[in-house]
């Protein structure tokens, strides 16, 4: 496994702050509180049952569970464009 591909720390890893998240590999809950935080869907709370909802609508997630935010906001990018509900 390469580094940019390595999990992001757990919950012990979170005292130094996001610096230490790796935007490749997230665990669902991390990736909803980033992209809560960047302003994800429209300034509303970005949960974790709408991470996964996209998920099962077919959003790309790692074999680990984890999300890749790059390929998330690429398919959240065709969703929208085809007209789909990704991040509803």
């Amino acid at each position: 496994m390469t580094p940019e591909h390595a999990p992001s720390p757990g919950p012990g890893g979170a005292a130094s702050g996001m610096a230490r998240l790796n935007p490749a590999a997230l665990p669902v809950g991390d990736a909803a509180r980033v992209l809560t935080r960047i302003g994800g869907a429209g300034g509303k709370a970005v949960t974790e049952v709408m991470l996964l909802a996209d998920i099962d609508a077919g959003a790309p997630a790692n074999a680990d569970g984890t999300l890749n935010l790059v390929h998330y906001a690429a398919w959240l990018v065709k969703e929208m464009m085809r007209g789909g509900a990704g991040g509803d």
